[in-house]
């Protein structure tokens, strides 16, 4: 047998399974997820997909299986500013402007040396909304603010859960091109969704739950 020299998958998943009052949500999964890679976890609602990414981050405990990262145990100390869960809060104080907003994630997990707080908020289409309250911001405009916060982050492994909602045509295709710009810089995506998506360049890898 040809021994297998390949890098440990960037995240993998053995066995993992997680119940709800003794019933199963999900589980047991498999899967593997390497750098450069998107992987869109598909099921109808109830099946479990954000469960699963609130695993992943560290907010759920999981009743069975393992967690990897790198080839080692997942933690929360091993994977601070690594991974980036966006959620379907967003995780943006309403009094503060998106730029201001951005300050304070860099202030407490730092950002890439190569891109300011403008430079993302430009990239997502905010200028001109730079300084307004984000409690005025309209939906589509608060979830280009949460992207552009993990433009500005960074991280290895993005976690988002149903990013295409609350979008137009417009923000659709801004949400794909942030997540496939991600992917060929060497990163990876776990995206969650209930209906049909569609990437600007190739299929991502497909992970479906169904409900148990």
């Amino acid at each position: 047998m040809t021994p297998d020299f390949s890098p440990p998958a960037l995240l993998e998943a053995r066995g993992l399974s997680f119940l709800r009052q003794d019933e199963p949500v999900f589980g047991p999964l498999d899967f593997r997820l390497a750098a450069g890679e998107i992987l869109l976890v598909e099921g109808d609602n109830g099946s479990g997909k954000t469960t699963l990414l609130r695993v992943i981050a560290g907010l759920l405990r999981a009743d069975s299986g393992a967690l990897l990262l790198d080839g080692e145990p997942l933690d929360r100390d091993v994977s601070r500013g690594r991974l980036l869960f966006l959620a379907h809060h967003l995780g943006l104080k309403a009094d503060l402007s998106p730029l201001e907003n951005l300050r304070v994630a860099v202030g407490l997990y730092g950002s890439r040396e190569d891109f300011s707080p403008i430079e993302a908020l430009r990239t997502v289409g905010l200028q001109g909304y730079e300084h307004e309250p984000v409690r005025q911001l309209s939906a589509g405009q608060k979830k280009r603010a949460a992207l552009a916060r993990l433009l500005l982050l960074g991280g290895d492994l993005w976690l988002l859960d149903e990013p295409f909602a609350n979008l137009d045509r417009e923000g659709i295709a801004l949400v794909n091109g942030v997540i496939e710009r991600h992917a060929a810089a060497g990163g990876a995506a776990m995206v969650t969704s209930h209906g049909a998506v569609t990437f600007l360049h190739g299929e991502p890898r497909r992970l479906e739950l169904r409900a148990c």
